[in-house]
């Protein structure tokens, strides 16, 4: 099993999820989130003042699915939050050694 996190613009969430269901994926967590990439945030004026906003909206999108649903999970959340713009997120893969549903007891794929 893999856990796939995936960090993306807050506007593209629903097609994100839409995508991930049309592969097959059922849950996901959805974290709201701030931070910055190269980007490095931007500045904004305020009332005249000029401010730096260094943290950015985001979302962090995290989901375990089994090794042969990897591929099509990252490739959906790939075509789903591309913009072309500087900005667009990350998406990490790692390990996850086991899983266990507490209300059934179930472990490994079939708890997920």
């Amino acid at each position: 099993m893999k856990k796939i996190e995936a960090i993306i613009k807050p506007f593209k969430l629903d097609e994100v999820k839409e995508a991930l269901h049309e592969v097959g994926l059922q849950g996901i967590t959805v974290i709201e989130a701030k931070g910055f990439g190269r980007q490095k945030g931007h500045t904004e004026l305020y009332r005249g003042a000029e401010y730096v906003v260094d943290f950015l909206p985001k979302v962090k999108i995290e989901l375990v699915v089994d090794d042969a649903m990897v591929e099509g999970a990252v490739e959906a959340i790939q075509q789903a939050a591309h913009t072309g713009r500087i900005g667009d997120g990350k998406i990490f893969i790692s390990s996850v050694e086991d899983a266990i549903r507490i209300r059934t007891g179930e472990t490994g794929s079939e708890a997920v």
